[in-house]
């Protein structure tokens, strides 16, 4: 029999919001469906996630676990249940470039793999495509850094993490004697350290696109670009800086991401599968730029646990009383972004991730809306488009 030989992931994979522009024809194609059945015949065997196509990204994006070293995260013996109050979303319609479209529309538009609708703790709306099903575990890319945020957030609570004024040489003495020197946590979670760095997904000689994987070497490889700021005035989409969030938390609780997000989160708030999360290699640390994996559902807890204002269902806090807030406050480099959020421009922010996978919360409404989606490149302006108007049509529907 001959073995098959699966590539390693990129490891440095995030969200750049319109960073391209899409023709309408190529926008309007008709997604693929693949039967998970065939996923064997359809993984990908080369090249790089960001340049997957058709049945292979498909089958790539819900079979991480199979391409790349993961670890795990393990849910517990209690289950959150989610009541159903299902809406009619058939008459739904949103506007793009003077078009109106449907739900139906989004759907094969924007390439969507599963999409969740939770107002008032309750499942609004719970649709899948592309052959994806509740039981599928789905590659997140950038929504991975909002993750990292929260752990951030939950080391501080449990003192791990004195301060996100901290210095980030206290957790990584690496970095000492360079560019990071006199950086904060504060400025890595808002990605404004300063330092240089190219995050293109069409260039394949980027920095996101050449970053090493072993973490000692990204570690050098970070520590050697050079300044182009001072720290905390210059918004850069960093994910090589979101990989160095996650290592200053795994050096402050002396454990893996994935070990911490099940005690304090996964078990406790009762997601109701296991998920995995990338790793640097068989024996390193999770991504935390990228590629945590859960099902859509639990996802949707998630997004329930931020509304939440981070407190699990007895009272704990996750993440200190403050925490939330602040992290879905603008930073002085830039007012669409807090501690790695994405932020609307009024009381609404999401979790982003390249090839089309967001969380839209407004707090106001209690309401979160979870995209899983297939996007045939990392990113594009018009389905930005499509994916904004969609969560504003869905939010005025069901506002109060």
């Amino acid at each position: 029999m001959k073995t098959r030989k699966f590539p390693r992931l990129a490891l440095s994979l995030s969200l750049c919001i319109s960073c391209l522009s899409l023709a309408t024809t190529a926008l309007a194609q008709q997604p693929r469906f693949v039967d998970p059945a065939d996923d064997d015949a359809n993984l990908p065997t080369g090249g790089s996630i960001l340049f997957w196509q058709g049945d292979e990204q498909i089958a790539g994006f819900r079979n991480t676990h199979r391409l790349s070293p993961v670890r795990h995260i393990y849910k517990g013996d209690e289950v959150m249940e989610l009541p159903r109050d299902v809406r009619d979303f058939s008459m739904l319609r949103y506007q793009v470039d003077g078009s109106e479209y449907s739900l139906d529309d989004y759907m094969v538009m924007n390439h969507v793999g599963g999409i969740l609708v939770l107002k008032d703790g309750e499942i609004a709306l719970e649709r899948y495509g592309l052959g994806n099903d509740e039981d599928t575990r789905w590659v997140s890319f950038s929504m991975t850094k909002s993750v990292v945020s929260l752990l951030t957030g939950a080391a501080i609570q449990d003192g791990y993490i004195n301060s996100v004024d901290d210095p980030v040489t206290d957790y990584l003495p690496q970095l000492q004697g360079t560019s990071y020197e006199g950086v904060t946590v504060k400025h890595v979670l808002q990605m404004a350290s300063g330092t240089d760095w190219n995050e293109d997904y069409a260039d394949p000689q980027s920095d996101v696109a050449t970053s090493p994987g072993d973490m000692l070497e990204l570690m050098k490889f970070m520590g050697s670009k050079p300044r182009i700021a001072p720290p905390g005035e210059r918004f850069n989409y960093n994910t090589g800086e979101t990989n160095l969030a996650g290592a200053i938390v795994r050096a402050a609780i002396g454990n893996n991401l994935s070990a911490y997000l099940t005690n304090k989160i996964w078990q406790p708030w009762g997601m109701e599968a296991d998920a995995t999360w990338i790793s640097h290699g068989p024996y390193g640390g999770e991504l935390g730029g990228c590629c945590i994996a859960p099902v859509l559902r639990d996802w949707g807890r998630l997004a329930l646990l931020v509304l939440n204002d981070g407190q699990l269902h007895d009272g704990t806090r996750v993440v200190p009383a403050n925490w939330i807030e602040g992290s879905t406050s603008p930073s002085p480099g830039s007012d669409n972004y807090g501690y790695l959020w994405w932020l609307n421009g009024d009381d609404t922010f999401r979790a982003s991730g390249i090839f089309g996978q967001a969380i839209y919360l407004n707090p106001e409404q209690d309401l979160a809306i979870v995209i899983q989606g297939a996007w045939p490149q990392a990113t594009g302006a018009l389905f930005a488009r499509h994916r904004d108007a969609f969560f504003r049509a869905v939010d005025d529907m069901l506002a109060d």
